[in-house]
């Protein structure tokens, strides 16, 4: 059973998250062979304050 685990900050809509997970879901079907009632993905939203890229929050570079 593949689990996929994505973080990602928040601000997404519900209908790409859901696009997201079936993309991901997808693409481990294809790509590994996985049945897709097995594959498993978990979204994980990170407030952009919680976030860093380059020693500066996500927040202070406006994402």
């Amino acid at each position: 059973m593949p689990i996929i685990q994505v973080s990602l900050i928040q601000g997404r809509s519900e209908d790409q998250k859901a696009a997201l997970i079936q993309a991901l879901t997808d693409a481990a079907e294809n790509s590994i062979g996985a049945p897709r009632d097995s594959v498993r993905v978990i979204l994980l939203e990170v407030p952009n304050t919680d976030f860093g890229m380059g020693g500066r929050t996500a927040k202070s570079l406006g994402r």
